[in-house]
Order: C-alpha cells, then sequence, then structure tokens
C-alpha cells in the first residue's frame, strides 16, 4: 500500500486563489450528472459522485463533536479547513487519500479545486489561526465549503467568489466561526442557490463545553428563503435540481 500523500501548497496570494474561482469548469468537471452529499456531524461533509469521493473536515469525537462518531469513510481526496479538534483529524483514515491542507490551487482526475485562505477568528487568526475555505465542481456543482470562516465576506472578493451552486457554511457561533446573524449576511453577499448549513449545536455536542448554539437560530432569520429539514442525512443534487432564482435552505439530518 501506498503511503498516505500529506499534499500541503503556500505561497499563493488571496487574489489569485479567488481568481481562479471565477474560471469556467471545464468539460471533464461538467460531465458528472449529480452529485451526493453525506452529512457525517459538525462541518464533515462526504461529496461522491462518479466513483470520485471527496471527504471535508474529519474530526476527533471532542467538545462539540463527543458523541459524533468518527468518520470513519473511503475517499479519495481530503480537503482540511484546519487542525482544531474539530476538524483537520487526518490519521487513520481509511483507504490512501490524498491530503489538501493548504491555501492553492490543486487539481485531481481533472476537477480543479481552490483552498481560500481567512482569519478562524474574529481577531485576525491571532488566537486560532487560517481557515481555508474550499471551492470546486463536483458532478457538475459548483460546491462551496467555507469551513469555519468568520470574516466578512467583501465585495471584491463576492465578485472573484462568483456565485456557487451550494454553500456549506457554519452557522452556530462560538469564537471561531460565523454566528446566525453573520452567517446570514454572508448567504446575502455569496448569493448561492442551495445553502448546507454546518458547525452548530446537535444532541451529540457536549453541550457544557460547547459554545455554539442551534441552526434554528439560523433559520429564523431567513424566512424570506424555503427551508426543508431532512429526514435523511444524505442528498444528491443534479444542475437540474437547483433553483433558477433565489435561495433555498437545506438542514441535513444529524446521524
Amino acid at each position: 500500500m501506498k503511503r498516505r500523500q500529506l499534499i500541503r501548497y503556500s505561497g499563493m496570494s488571496l487574489l489569485t486563489m479567488l481568481g481562479a474561482i471565477a474560471t469556467k469548469s471545464s468539460p471533464a468537471q461538467a460531465s458528472g450528472k449529480s452529485v451526493t452529499i453525506e452529512y457525517l456531524g459538525h462541518t464533515c461533509f462526504l461529496f461522491s459522485s462518479n466513483g470520485f469521493k471527496v471527504l471535508v473536515n474529519p474530526f476527533n469525537p471532542l467538545g462539540c463533536t463527543a458523541d459524533n462518531k468518527a468518520p470513519n469513510v473511503e475517499a479519495d481526496l481530503v480537503l482540511v479547513s484546519s487542525f482544531l479538534l474539530d476538524e483537520g483529524a487526518v490519521e487513520g483514515l481509511a483507504g490512501n487519500p490524498q491530503i489538501f491542507t493548504e491555501p492553492g490551487d490543486y487539481k485531481v482526475r481533472d476537477v480543479k479545486f481552490q483552498g481560500i485562505s481567512s482569519p478562524h477568528d474574529r481577531e485576525g487568526g491571532r488566537r486560532f489561526g487560517k481557515n481555508t475555505a474550499w471551492l470546486w465542481n463536483q458532478g457538475g456543482v459548483k460546491i462551496l465549503h467555507l469551513g469555519g470562516a468568520v470574516a466578512p465576506i467583501s465585495l471584491e472578493n463576492k465578485i472573484l467568489i462568483g456565485n456557487p451552486d451550494v454553500l456549506f457554511i457554519p452557522v452556530g457561533g462560538g469564537a471561531k466561526a460565523y454566528d446566525p446573524a453573520e452567517a446570514t449576511k454572508a448567504v446575502k453577499t455569496i448569493k448561492p442557490k442551495v445553502v448546507i448549513p454546518t458547525h452548530y449545536l446537535t444532541s451529540a455536542s457536549d453541550k457544557e463545553s460547547c459554545d455554539l448554539v442551534a441552526v434554528d437560530e439560523f433559520l429564523a432569520l431567513n424566512q424570506d428563503k424555503e427551508i426543508k429539514k431532512l429526514n435523511v442525512n444524505r442528498i444528491a443534487i443534479k444542475p437540474s435540481d437547483l433553483p433558477k432564482d433565489g435561495t433555498v435552505i437545506r438542514v441535513l439530518k444529524f446521524s
């Protein structure tokens, strides 16, 4: 078995990374008919299409993820937003995935991935360092996973980012990510077609040590949008499923 590859890139400017987002998808990127998204807890999701699996932010079951099951799933590629306890647990993962941990421009199986750096706290990164958001096109769907974003989205960055089809955004607050009001402002700026909330208080959180709030506080601020709480922890999205106008919110069930 080949040793797992841990790939880290650095030195690319934020403007260069964000500019890459505006490029058109290649035919190989658009060839898939759908992407299946599975919620594994906190900010961790598994994205699957055409036999290609991407895992984002595997975690250790501690604190706000205390009673979650560790995401022991096989993936071809792992994307990491930071190496805090609630994300970045890459040791012991099944299979032999490539692992991207740093901002930069990557390509795997003709799919382009952009890692975008931002502060992981409200003090310019002095407390928790940097967060990496990830953007890519899988199954013909443009995905933006913000990781533990907490910095406002500037107008310049919004123009460079464009409009992702599906936005994964933290909404539970705390010291390391958007609170419900901050997340709502970011959604209004980014204008995605589908929002899937992440990083909020669940039944698996240690409520004594977890500083997050429930997803309902975010939903209460977005009553102007179509909201559905699903009874399953996975959803398959085809390009034709995406709304032509406006933004909808889908909450995947914690399992």
